[in-house]
């Protein structure tokens, strides 16, 4: 923002609205300040536009393999529990209420 010369949030409004975004400065401010949990594919392009950047320059992420995050799971024994020693539950006996 400060290399567009964008300091505050009331000076992005403007620019968000000439392209059909229309939120408050509270909702820019959270948006901005803040890490949005879910963003509109439309709110996503008007910021980069906005910001003359790409979608890549705003969100920054890292592919992991899921294979080795299950793997690295299965040797941590802090978090997982171990099913070998427990007991085995009883056996419920369900009687009818005339018995």
């Amino acid at each position: 923002m400060a290399s567009r010369g964008l300091n505050k949030i009331s000076d992005i409004l403007p620019l968000l609205n000439d392209r059909g975004i229309d939120l408050s400065s509270s909702q820019i401010y959270r948006l901005i300040g803040q890490k949005p949990e879910r963003i509109s594919l439309q709110l996503l392009f008007a910021v980069a536009d906005v910001l003359e950047c790409t979608v890549e320059d705003l969100c920054a992420y890292e592919a992991v393999d899921a294979r080795t995050q299950l793997r690295k799971a299965d040797t941590d024994e802090s978090t997982v529990a171990s099913l070998k020693d427990s007991t085995r539950p009883r056996r419920a006996r369900v009687y009818l209420a005339d018995e």
